[in-house]
């Protein structure tokens, strides 16, 4: 981190440095822009604790507080990139600027991951909201589309062909998207409700649980549900088949679009280390604890669920080998800190598929009992229990694959020699 922050005798700070990848730094679309800048002060101690926060406006304010001079900041670039064409990724400029200090000095990280956990929460609604988007679209589509016939025989028999949505692979692709992006609902309101406890609630006992699940909700959220959106972006395209290549369907945009979010806020990689690393691992598992203590009370209380029992028991088993593999995983790494790095993506996208079975299994008890109850929308129910089913039969099993690469260790990654990659 190379911004400096000088103070001045007025209080304020001249904020001087170069940021990238600032996404709508620069625009005419509002009175103002207020920039969240990270910067050293002088003699700030080395490395991240001296690191202090501050708010750079580009316009500052005046004496009744409305938008003023112009601060001198100022845009020098614009990127070039692969999607999110409509917001403008700016090279920010800071040339003695006026800042103003947030927080304690040299405490701008802690400072700055209190609103980071809400936006990386937002950037996992952004895989879903991908998701959804791939499956509004490649539904359309497939009801529409007529190619081949069914194998078992014609479903149309009116038309040339049948609609490709007879069609069983056409279906999984369907099915996968609905799935993931249904699930993923569930889960980000979930984690949203947590959000709204943590700041909102009146019991500091609730508040204390709430930041807990939040801790190790939040990096599965953002990074489980953008890779998700990206495949689903990816199977609604596949679904257009040539189409889908061609820009003027839009679904190649989603695609381009979705592939930013695996990235900002913290890769997937970071994310990872993060959860499995610091969360999990950094708690002795306590708030994985806190977690799989929901998960197996809802196993337990619909254990004899009489259409659901069976569901409900894998979900059970994964519950428990979630606390498995973990202390399997810790025990390698107590004896080589690199098996955290080399299990963590494969722990966080078990994860991910175990929380969102939590989230297809209480949709599915919850449709059960609006079906036995004789809800007048049965079909909508009736669908939710389908999907759940395909997510157990289909997306689930991808953990048992999870569990053997995260458990091979981390030699497999580190026994070639980096000047050996090129052979």
């Amino acid at each position: 981190l190379s911004t400096k922050a000088a103070p001045q005798a007025d209080g304020r700070y001249k904020i001087s440095g170069t940021k990238i990848f600032i996404s709508a730094g620069e625009h005419d679309l509002s009175d103002n822009i207020v920039h969240i800048v990270l910067a050293r002060l002088p003699d700030a101690p080395a490395g991240t604790k001296g690191i202090s926060l501050f708010i750079v406006p580009k316009f500052l304010p005046d004496a009744d507080g409305n938008a003023g001079e112009r601060n001198q900041l100022a845009c020098g670039s614009l990127e070039h990139k692969m999607g999110i064409h409509g917001n403008a990724t700016c090279v920010m400029n800071f040339d003695g600027a006026t800042g103003y200090l947030i927080g304690p000095p040299n405490k701008g990280l802690n400072c700055m991951f209190t609103f980071m956990n809400a936006a990386r929460v937002g950037t996992g609604l952004q895989g879903l909201a991908h998701a959804e988007f791939g499956f509004q679209n490649s539904l359309a589509y497939a009801k529409d589309r007529l190619q081949m016939r069914a194998l078992s025989g014609k479903k149309a028999p009116e038309k040339p062909a049948d609609p490709i949505i007879v069609h069983p692979d056409v279906r999984r692709m369907l099915l996968t998207q609905k799935a993931f992006a249904e699930g993923g609902r569930a889960f980000s309101y979930y984690t949203g409700l947590m959000l709204d406890k943590l700041t909102k609630s009146q019991s500091e006992e609730e508040k204390k649980e709430a930041e807990e699940l939040l801790s190790l909700l939040t990096p599965i959220l953002k990074a489980f549900m953008t890779e998700v959106g990206f495949e689903s972006a990816n199977l609604g395209l596949q679904c257009f088949g040539g189409h889908g290549y061609i820009q003027e369907w839009g679904v190649e945009q989603n695609v381009r679009d979705s592939r930013i979010s695996m990235l900002y806020e913290g890769t997937t990689g970071i994310q990872a280390l993060d959860l499995l690393g610091r969360k999990v691992l950094g708690s002795q598992g306590e708030v994985l604890r806190k977690f799989t203590k929901i998960v197996h009370k809802f196993c337990e209380a619909n254990k004899d669920h009489p259409t659901l029992g069976g569901m409900i028991g894998e979900l059970a088993e994964k519950n428990k080998e979630w606390g498995d593999v973990t202390m399997k995983v810790g025990m390698a790494a107590m004896e080589n800190l690199e098996e955290v790095g080399a299990a963590s993506v494969d722990y966080l996208m078990y994860s991910g598929y175990v929380v969102l079975a939590y989230f297809w299994a209480l949709s599915a008890v919850a449709a059960q009992k609006a079906l036995d109850g004789g809800a007048s929308d049965a079909a909508f129910y009736e669908a939710k229990l389908k999907t759940a089913n395909f997510y157990y039969k289909r997306l689930l099993p991808r953990t048992t694959s999870l569990v053997a690469t995260m458990t091979s260790g981390a030699d497999v990654l580190l026994d070639l020699d980096a000047e050996h990659f090129a052979f």
